[in-house]
């Protein structure tokens, strides 16, 4: 089973063939999906890929797993039946704007009813967009309803303290020319630094100019809304909005190195108390651990901050990351925006966040920002406070800066104390 598709030589890489033409070409900025073209990351029908990559971007590789132990069949296709989204997202004017989007397929949540005819006949065309709904339960809502913060309605939250959501799981899909627009770069220089820095592991990069779509092996992209989403289109709907980018130690484990669960606690319960109210909200989870630099370096950063002379002092939170990464920061937001382009959105109300990097990002992609909202003093962990105070200073929003003296004097806990 696991050689089925199989040749009897690996081809390393390929070329354009001169003159010739891609069997389902992509129009990126097309105004519906059957004019932009299916994207196709098949490994089964090599004449019918379109993009660089492969379907699933990180899960891939436990897919070839489960090849090679002979558990899946490499030919096997997904039976898209009853998969179809379980809300109604767009389509927006957004989703065919040059450069509006490039990090994700607008259409990816479609595919199954568009492209049915070319699915029938054999075409490996998969969504890179799931819509479903769910309910959370989380205790520190429970919490907010016991305090009568909020109060169960039978609709958004209920009784029983459990919310009820739309949620949307996005993989990357991206568009090399307006990847590299975004990031004021040539499209032959991404190109080439994709290639190098993951060491050659897609030679199409360089070899397929004629291929301008990437679907990168990196975590996704997963969106909670709260509230009616038939609003989407209606621009006087009040928006509540948190993006927040993954953090596991906090957000799973609660570790109190960091405001990242707390921050984003607040921002569902806000997200409730907003749809309770007749608007809109809006959790976008993005998985960029550690600041997209990883765990691992994320935990050498800890010890290196525990250890040092002075403490774990909040004017030197930013430089022992950067000694350790070599970068203070490399989640670079500028495709984040995509996501609140493919909701249509134009505007957010109330703002729940104090990153100005993604304050930056969306107010520069056009969506305007009316408020932006702090994350609340007592909601912040004993030893989260070097991190805030480090954050504030180097230009967070906060209605107040903290002094030269704030910095000197918030200093964590050492390893020994924990």
């Amino acid at each position: 089973m696991s050689r089925s598709n199989r040749t009897d030589h690996i081809r390393l890489t390929s070329h354009p063939v001169p003159g010739a033409k891609h069997a389902f070409p992509i129009h990126w900025d097309a105004p519906d999906a059957r004019s932009r073209g299916p994207i196709i990351g098949t490994v089964s029908r090599p004449q019918d890929r379109n993009v660089i990559g492969s379907h699933g971007g990180s899960y891939a590789v436990y897919r070839a797993l489960a090849v090679s132990a002979g558990a899946l069949n490499p030919l096997r296709r997904p039976d898209l039946t009853n998969t179809f989204p379980a809300a109604t997202i767009g389509p927006f004017p957004q989703w065919s704007e040059p450069n509006r989007i490039v990090a994700l397929d607008p259409w990816g949540h479609l595919v199954a009813e568009t492209f049915r005819t070319e699915i029938t006949e054999g075409a490996d065309i998969r969504p890179s967009i799931a819509v479903t709904r769910a309910r959370l339960d989380l205790p520190e809502i429970q919490a907010a309803i016991a305090a009568k913060r909020l109060k169960p309605d039978g609709n958004v939250v209920h009784a029983n303290g459990s919310v009820s959501v739309v949620k949307i799981a996005i993989d990357p899909v991206w568009y090399l020319p307006g990847v590299a627009e975004r990031f004021g770069t040539s499209e032959t220089n991404l190109r080439r630094t994709l290639f190098e820095q993951t060491a050659g592991m897609f030679p199409e990069l360089v070899t397929r100019p004629d291929m301008q779509v990437f679907l990168p092996p990196i975590g996704g992209t997963t969106v909670y809304l709260f509230g009616d989403v038939a609003k989407l289109p209606d621009h006087r709907t009040t928006i509540t909005c948190r993006v927040h980018d993954e953090c596991n130690g906090s957000d799973v484990f609660g570790s109190d190195i960091c405001t990242c669960r707390p921050y984003l606690i607040h921002g569902i319960e806000e997200c409730a108390r907003g749809a309770q109210a007749g608007g809109l909200g809006l959790i976008v989870y993005n998985r960029k651990e550690g600041r997209a630099l990883g765990e691992v370096t994320k935990f050498l950063v800890y010890n290196a901050r525990k250890r040092q002379e002075d403490g774990d002092a909040a004017a030197a939170y930013f430089e022992r990351t950067e000694c350790v990464a070599g970068v203070q920061d490399a989640r670079f937001q500028q495709l984040m925006p995509d996501v609140i382009h493919w909701l249509g959105l134009r505007r957010i109300d109330r703002f729940l966040s104090m990153s100005d990097m993604k304050y930056d990002a969306l107010t520069g992609q056009g969506i305007e920002i009316v408020e932006r909202v702090p994350i609340p003093d007592e909601l912040i962990p004993a030893d989260a406070h070097v991190e805030i105070a480090a954050k504030k200073a180097a230009g967070y929003y906060s209605p107040e800066a903290p002094t030269a003296q704030d910095l000197d004097d918030t200093v964590g806990r050492s390893l020994e104390k924990y």
